[in-house]
C-alpha cells in the first residue's frame, strides 16, 4: 500500500489488518512506520514513486495495490502525478498484481476542470486503461480530523469572525466521513476485481455556505456570512492559505475546485463495496466526531478514525 503513513493510509492499515489482509506498507525511509500503533502488524518496503526500480520491488509478490499518492505541494503536480501513475501501472502489470485501488476525487460535469480535478481524472484514466483491473473511488471532501479539506474549514471557522463567501463558491458538495472511506477501500479489495469508478459521498448534500454554518454551530461559534460579488479564485486561495497557515499550492488548488458541484451521480458503491447494512455517516455526526480533539492527546480510543492522532501529517 502506497501512502501508508499519510492521513488516509494510516487509518486504512488497521481496517485492512482487521479484515485479515497481510499488509505491505510502502515507506520512503527506514523506520517511517515505527510511530504508528500498527507498525508491528505490517511488512514495510522501501518505496519512492520517482524511482521505477523501487516501485517495481515494492509491488513484487503482492496481490493488490492501494494507491494513495497525491502531490499537490508542487507547481507541476499534474505531470508528476500522471508519470507516477504510469510507473505504478507498468510495475503492477509486470509483477502480476491482480487489482489496483485508487482513491480519486469526484469529477463534476464540466468541460473545463481545475488542475486539481484534471490531475485526478488523468491518474484514474491511466489505471482504468491499464491491464490490471482498477477500482477507482471518487470522493469529494473527506471529513476527519487531520484531513486537509476538513482542517481548512475548521481553521477558517475558528479564526475568521465574519465568513466571506465568494459568489462563485455557492456550489453543492457531498462530504464523506473518513470512516466510510476506509471501509469502502477495504471492500474494493474483496470479491471479484472490478474495472470501473465509483462516486463516494455521504448521506447529505449541502452548499459551501450551509457547510460553514453547520461547522460554526457545532463549534458553538457565531459566524455571519457576507457574499462577495467579486473575488478571484487565485487571490481567495492565497488568503485562505495565509489564514489557515497551510501549504499554499495545496490550498490554492483545493480552493480553485470550490466553484464546481461535487455531488455523486449514483450510489452503486454502497451496493457493491459496503458490507450488508452499512450506510453512510451523516454530516453532523462526521463533523462532531472529527471536531473532538482529544485523539490528538492520545486519550481517544484508537478505533475512532474520525478523531485526530498524534501521527497525523503536520
Amino acid at each position: 500500500m502506497t501512502g501508508a503513513t499519510g492521513y488516509i493510509g494510516s487509518r486504512l492499515v488497521p481496517e485492512l489488518v482487521a479484515r485479515g489482509h497481510d499488509v505491505v506498507a510502502a515507506v520512503r525511509r527506514d523506520g517511517a512506520a515505527d510511530p504508528y500503533p500498527w507498525a508491528d502488524d505490517v511488512t514495510t518496503r522501501h518505496f519512492d514513486i520517482t524511482d521505477p526500480e523501487l516501485v517495481r520491488s515494492a509491488v513484487e509478490g503482492v496481490d493488490a495495490v492501494v494507491y494513495l499518492v497525491h502531490s499537490m505541494e508542487s507547481e507541476d503536480f499534474v505531470s508528476k502525478d500522471r508519470e507516477a501513475a504510469e510507473t505504478t501501472a507498468r510495475a503492477c502489470a509486470d509483477a502480476g498484481v491482480s487489482r489496483l485501488v485508487y482513491l480519486s476525487g469526484l469529477v463534476p460535469d464540466e468541460d473545463e476542470l481545475s488542475d486539481h480535478l484534471r490531475s485526478r481524472l488523468e491518474v484514474e484514466q491511466v489505471f482504468l486503461d491499464g491491464p490490471v483491473p482498477a477500482t477507482v473511488l471518487r470522493a469529494a471532501m473527506v471529513v476527519g480530523s487531520g484531513s486537509t479539506s476538513f482542517e481548512i474549514v475548521r481553521r477558517l471557522t475558528r479564526r475568521v469572525p465574519i465568513a466571506p463567501i465568494p459568489a462563485w463558491m455557492r456550489s453543492s458538495l457531498q462530504p464523506v466521513a473518513v470512516e466510510d472511506v476506509v471501509r469502502l477501500v477495504g471492500g474494493a479489495l474483496e470479491g471479484e476485481p472490478r474495472n470501473r469508478h465509483y462516486d463516494l459521498g455521504g448521506s447529505d448534500v449541502v452548499t459551501y455556505p450551509e457547510l460553514l454554518h453547520v461547522v460554526a454551530g457545532l463549534m458553538d461559534l457565531r459566524r455571519p456570512q457576507v457574499v462577495l460579488p467579486w473575488a478571484p479564485k487565485g487571490l481567495a486561495g492565497r488568503i485562505v492559505a495565509l489564514v489557515t497557515r497551510m501549504d499554499r499550492p495545496t490550498v490554492v488548488s483545493l480552493v480553485d475546485s470550490l466553484s464546481y458541484d461535487m455531488v455523486c451521480h449514483d450510489d452503486d458503491v454502497w451496493r457493491d463495496l459496503a458490507r450488508p447494512g452499512h450506510r453512510p455517516m451523516g454530516l453532523r455526526e462526521a463533523f462532531a466526531r472529527s471536531l473532538d480533539d482529544v485523539g490528538q492527546q492520545g486519550t481517544r480510543a484508537r478505533d475512532d478514525v474520525q478523531a485526530g492522532a498524534d501521527t497525523d501529517p503536520a
